[in-house]
């Protein structure tokens, strides 16, 4: 047992049908945390905490590349060391940890997406589109679009590195 999952049970789990979010439900508390920007519901905090454990990361490695933003790892990946990716556990290791500081990054940008769009839904509420497109710099379609863009997702509350 790895950071508090049993991935080859939670994968057996799946494959015999078990649903995706009862999967996520025998990962390690740590690994909910770490991945709250992913989905439980469709399996895809499970599916990510088994790729991270199979190459040998902790959540708490997972933690601290998300908690810089992937400050740490651009400047291991900008400097002169030709062996950076060690100190991570090798480019593979590497390559998951960029790719899970860009599932964070794509989050947060969907949360704020999906707050200019209530935002821009009640700004129009009170002015007009052209009034409210003034005040943005935008067009007057693109209030309706921005306005329209609001989703039902569900979004992380907190920030890693607000997290303290």
């Amino acid at each position: 047992m790895v950071g508090g999952c049993q991935p080859e049970a939670v994968e057996r789990e799946v494959r015999a049908g078990a649903s995706a979010e009862s999967a996520s439900d025998r990962l390690g508390d740590d690994w909910h945390e770490v991945l709250a920007h992913r989905s439980r519901a469709t399996g895809s905090r499970a599916s990510t905490a088994r790729r991270f454990i199979s190459n040998g990361l902790s959540a708490q490695e997972v933690r601290a590349a998300l908690s810089d933003g992937g400050d740490e790892l651009c400047r291991a990946a900008t400097g002169d060391d030709e062996h950076w990716a060690d100190k991570f556990g090798g480019p593979v290791a590497v390559a998951l940890l960029a790719a899970e500081v860009s599932a964070l990054m794509s989050h947060l940008n969907s949360r704020a997406a999906a707050v200019r769009s209530r935002a821009v839904d009640l700004a129009l509420n009170r002015l007009s589109a052209v009034t409210v497109a003034a005040h943005l710099g935008v067009s007057r379609q693109k209030v309706y679009d921005v306005a329209r863009g609001g989703s039902g997702e569900e979004y992380i509350h907190r920030v890693p590195w607000g997290q303290r």
